[in-house]
């Protein structure tokens, strides 16, 4: 157990990124409206994120380098780079700005019960909710040692799933028809969305940069892959099963006026009472918090291999782009402003932007004087290629719904 805990680190926070106040409010909805049934598409966003992120992983710990730096340094042609890097900073950190401020409100929502004592107005609470994770999320990047980053996270990844599991268990589903819906793709009628946003709230791209670059923190080069993949697909599997928890609260709800996580708490009481709520709250809260520090986090690793920064989590520089993403999302959150046009905006750009990561990403591991032997297989680049491929075929129709 003592050799598991020290082996679990990067994985960890690669679930911590990708279970936001978003994916909680997603799970929620489609097991609102369509109970068991689109369990399926969890399993397949969960098989597709490994398939990814071990190749991002690989790739860290074979070369030593972040996805963003291997762009940087392999494409020869002056005018592709820079087109490459463009496309990739601007996405990712504008992407990540935008969904900053919805993580923020996430964690916020969580500590509504806290406010409740105090009587205050649901504004002065969104407000000084947002402040406190702010601060929270501040203290924990700026301090900037990796090690108690990982511990922060991995502690609060531990506290969210427990609330989640623990409330899902309590709901006492039949685990029946859960397991055949895990199995059996099915999508009911306008459903399709639903399958999307479970997709896309999963495969999150700036996680391929992120898992790229925290390897390298954690481990010290290719002896430790198979410590590196054991983390991955520990977290990662964790991380789903949180996620199927959520969509199994969310269809024993029987109320149909759902319409974020917030309102989950309220459905789940008739159930077994006020103990909904303290789950919930403990779960979005920490939800929230650990996606507003990876956030920031992602965009400045990105930044830093795109510019050829300096690799100290202390740097000026470094720090600068995550305060900048932090600074916005707290600002926005803390204000009560609804930034519809960002969110869309932030849509459309993960929408184009996952199966271009993937390619950049399959592109780099496919390099045998960067990985050797460590390249990429034929199994895996066909393994690679179909995610990619449905990431392109998701991604238009959730274009398709944004413009329409």
């Amino acid at each position: 157990m003592k050799n598991l805990w020290n082996n679990i680190g990067p994985g960890t926070l690669v679930a911590a990124a990708f279970i936001g106040p978003g994916t909680v409010t997603v799970c929620t909805l489609a097991g609102v409206r369509f109970g068991f049934t689109l369990l399926w598409a969890m399993v397949l966003s969960i098989v597709a994120t490994l398939i990814l992120q071990e190749m991002a992983a690989r790739l860290g710990l074979v070369t030593g380098k972040g996805l963003s730096k291997i762009v940087s340094q392999e494409m020869k042609q002056p005018f592709g780079r820079m087109m490459a890097l463009g496309l990739i900073v601007a996405a990712i950190l504008i992407g990540n700005a935008a969904y900053e401020a919805g993580n923020i409100s996430g964690a916020a929502l969580g500590l509504e019960v806290l406010w409740s004592y105090f009587n205050l107005d649901a504004q002065l609470q969104l407000s000084l909710g947002s402040l406190l994770v702010g601060a929270i999320a501040f203290s924990l990047l700026f301090i900037g040692n990796y090690k108690f980053l990982e511990r922060a996270l991995v502690t609060l990844v531990i506290i969210m799933s427990s609330a989640f599991l623990i409330t899902a268990g309590l709901t006492g589903p039949d685990w029946a028809e859960v397991f055949y819906s895990l199995a059996v793709p099915r999508v009911p009628e306008e459903g399709w969305l639903s399958v999307i946003a479970l997709v896309g709230t999963t495969v999150v791209p700036y996680n391929l940069f992120l898992h790229a670059s925290l390897v390298k923190e954690k481990w010290n080069g290719v002896n430790d892959l198979k410590s590196a993949r054991i983390d991955l697909y520990v977290s990662v599997i964790l991380g789903g099963l949180v996620s199927v928890a959520i969509i199994i609260c969310g269809a024993a709800i029987q109320s149909v006026d759902i319409t974020s996580a917030a309102d989950m708490a309220a459905g789940l009481a008739p159930l077994f009472g006020s103990y909904a709520t303290y789950f919930l709250s403990v779960g979005l809260f920490a939800a929230g918090i650990t996606s507003a520090v990876t956030a920031p986090l992602a965009a400045a690793y990105v930044a830093q291999g795109c510019f050829g920064w300096d690799s100290s989590l202390k740097s000026v520089k470094f720090r600068s782009v995550w305060m900048g993403v932090l600074l916005l999302g707290t600002v926005f959150s803390s204000v009560g402003f609804r930034p519809i046009d960002i969110i869309h905006f932030a849509q459309v750009a993960n929408g184009l932007l996952l199966p271009i990561i993937a390619i950049f990403l399959l592109w780099a591991v496919n390099r045998t004087h960067l990985l050797g032997s460590h390249r990429n297989s034929l199994s895996q680049n066909i393994a690679g290629g179909a995610i990619v491929f449905i990431a392109f075929v998701l991604g238009m129709k959730s274009l398709w719904n944004v413009f329409s």
